[in-house]
């Protein structure tokens, strides 16, 4: 790579400012001022006030209201969850596509939600009194049951979603306020074939011809919700060299981990969990050659293991670049001197030891860990379920501050949701995902390790997840409830063997887990924070935090980079995505296109590259001109913008967005949507 922004370390030692085009900003941190120095572009509060309340998060994604009837704009792959469940073996909506002719025709997404972030409190001041002078396990129970407390207080005297955020590692503590919205429903999704047109092959590549979106809508009450404020599509789109930002929730990064922590993932967790997804993607693509019914079940599941796998092998090459990970050691090196040097910081001691041994004992914990409290053995969705019933009913006879985390008042109502949710559930595809799972933990644990002898010891792996799944009753919706409703006697006296099994294997669960948290998971804990503190000794907030699947604004240009010395432009235009269509999938245009192609304007621009700093979460994200207006959708990355969880190169490391002109000759010549059209701006 040309240039390297190793870490932000690095950054903060070499200049007082920013890096341009880096760096994902909390709203209540942008740096307006370097943006109207830099672009001239002028960012203030009523700007960010007006995005920050047009901006939704989603289960995993980000959409935008882009209307007054609670429209919501976001990509066809963050609601192929909604599309699948309101599918079936025979029918899919992920190939079909839908368009909703008229309110009364949009479909509810069971399992989907819109959080819209209203508010924004710094407790660290808090989190600092509670935990001050405790040893780190301690410190770590201290912290939770504080957090808890904060959150539930908040949702009791507000009436909105409450959730405690972490920044910097432990260098701030907010509590955000979310205006939660759950009656979601769909109204437009093109087929499949178009919004994820080249497939595997295409993702994470440009040029791309993907229109990656979909458009669902807000209700309350029964009635479409009335948003303070939405943004304007601006169909024009931009152009090349123009100043853009995103708003959106992008979902993790790593980029303020300590050189120990990277070895952690490159060494440990990375290569086994690579083995077993290579291996679980050629079950699922053997099971969906079985029949047209077994490739519509599967066809969800192994784009979102497909996109898993690229995503994880990408970033486990950025860890084995050893110009990388010698300027990570570099940049850590010389933070240390820093803080030795500086008198003020020597009650921090040596946190990065302190990691580095917590690291050590993970790694005799880690694989058992896996397979037994996370999801490698059990890889079931009736098994979720079943652990949510089980645990959720012993969690909720405990004061909420003693609960653990997932299972505090604040989370309840989402869990119930879930489990309410009338969604298909395929037993063919259960099975496999199950056994498959009880081989690898027989495998990886050993056959006699004491959980796989009780479970295998006169079942195969087969043998016991075909008698789990034919006798289970988890499939339906008021089972579950009554289940749930039940509680903990309830859950004594079931018969389920799913419920059973859950039962049966929780004690040890919780015995690794608790393990996890004492050795693991608090020393971190407490060492991130120091490192924290000594990194706001000496940069401030100059630098910003690593994402957290919480609301953020970057800013960038529209621009191509340079690719093994040829020129990759910004814009792809329709025409190329015919020329490449074979007929077949995953390049198969589909039939609704072929049907108008004499009407399209085949040099349409369909998709756009920018250098904004982006990361999984960010899809769905309005990309927006400096007035706030919609000029493109997020909906991917380049194949050098996966290494940006660890660092961003600013040369390479490029934004993909589907172009609002494709979307609207699409909604116009293609899905005839007039009412869309209208509602977005786009017709009289």
């Amino acid at each position: 790579m040309k240039r390297v922004i190793a870490s932000l370390l690095a950054a903060a030692f070499t200049c007082s400012g920013v890096v341009a085009d880096e760096g994902m900003w909390t709203f209540d941190n942008f740096p307006s001022s370097v943006v109207e120095k830099s672009f001239g572009a002028r960012i203030d509060g009523a700007w960010l006030d007006r995005v920050r309340e047009s901006t939704v998060r989603l289960a995993g994604c980000t959409a935008s209201f882009v209307s007054n009837e609670g429209l919501l704009l976001t990509n066809h792959h963050c609601i192929a969850s909604c599309l699948a469940e309101n599918s079936s073996k025979e029918r899919s909506l992920l190939e079909e596509g839908f368009v909703a002719r008229g309110r009364a025709n949009e479909i509810k997404c069971p399992t989907q939600l819109a959080d819209i972030l209203v508010a924004m409190d710094n407790v660290t001041g808090k989190i600092e009194a509670a935990t001050r002078g405790l040893d780190d396990r301690a410190a770590n129970n201290a912290r939770k049951k504080t957090l808890t407390e904060l959150e539930q207080a908040c949702e009791k005297t507000s009436g909105n979603k409450c959730q405690s955020v972490t920044l910097y590692n432990g260098g701030q503590y907010f509590i955000y306020q979310y205006k939660r919205y759950t009656d979601i429903r769909l109204v437009f999704a093109p087929e499949a074939g178009i919004a994820a047109f080249g497939g595997d092959p295409d993702n994470f590549q440009f040029p791309r011809w993907c229109l990656d979106m979909g458009l669902l809508r807000a209700y309350v009450n029964g009635k479409p919700v009335k948003p303070a404020h939405h943004l304007k599509m601006n169909f024009e789109g931009p152009r090349a060299g123009e100043f853009v930002l995103v708003s959106g929730h992008p979902g993790s990064t790593d980029r303020l981990l300590t050189v120990a922590q990277l070895q952690q993932l490159r060494e440990v967790e990375f290569p086994p969990s690579l083995l077993r997804s290579n291996e679980l993607r050629g079950r699922y693509i053997q099971f969906s050659k079985t029949s047209d019914d077994a490739r519509r079940i599967a066809e969800d599941p192994l784009f979102s293991l497909e996109n898993g796998i690229k995503v994880r092998r990408k970033q486990l090459d950025a860890l084995l670049d050893d110009n990388m990970m010698a300027q990570k050691r570099h940049d850590e090196a010389e933070l240390r001197a820093n803080v030795r040097a500086d008198k003020e910081l020597l009650s921090v001691g040596d946190p990065w030891t302190d990691i580095e041994k917590a690291n050590a004992f993970a790694r005799n914990l880690d694989m058992e860990l896996s397979y037994l409290e996370g999801a490698a053995g059990f890889s079931s969705r009736y098994f979720r379920i079943a652990r949510a019933l089980v645990r959720s009913a012993a969690e909720r006879e405990k004061p909420n501050t003693e609960r653990l985390r997932e299972f505090t008042d604040a989370s309840l109502p989402r869990i119930r949701q879930q489990l309410a949710a009338a969604v298909p559930i395929y037993p063919e595809l259960e099975t496999l995902t199950l056994s498959f799972g009880f081989e690898r933990m027989r495998e990886w644990l050993g056959p006699d390790h004491p959980t796989v002898r009780s479970l295998l010891a006169k079942d195969s792996p087969d043998t016991l997840a075909q008698s789990l799944v034919l006798n289970t009753r988890l499939g339906d919706p008021e089972f579950r409830l009554a289940l749930w409703n039940g509680g903990s006697a309830g859950i004594a006296a079931s018969t389920d063997p799913f419920v059973q099994l859950a039962q049966r294997i929780d004690p040890e669960a919780r015995s690794l887990r608790k393990r996890y948290e004492d050795e693991v998971e608090a020393p971190t804990s407490v060492a991130e924070e120091k490192i924290a503190r000594a990194r706001f000794k000496l940069y401030g907030t100059n630098v910003y935090p690593d994402a957290t699947f919480t609301l953020r604004l970057n800013y960038g240009t529209v621009q191509g980079w340079v690719e093994k010395g040829k020129p990759v432009e910004p814009f792809t235009r329709l025409a190329m995505a015919f020329e490449r269509a074979t007929g077949q999938a995953p390049f198969r245009i589909p039939a609704s296109w072929e049907k108008v192609r004499g009407s399209l304007d085949l040099s349409t621009p369909v998709n756009l590259s920018t250098n904004n700093d982006i990361v999984g979460g960010n899809s769905g994200s309005p990309l927006l001109n400096s007035r706030g207006e919609v000029v493109g959708l997020i909906f991917d990355g380049n194949i050098h913008s996966i290494s940006g969880a660890y660092w961003f190169d600013n040369a390479k490391n490029r934004s993909i967005a589907v172009h609002p002109a494709i979307m609207r000759e699409a909604l116009d010549k293609v899905y005839r949507a007039d009412d869309l059209l209208r509602e977005l701006g786009a017709r009289e």
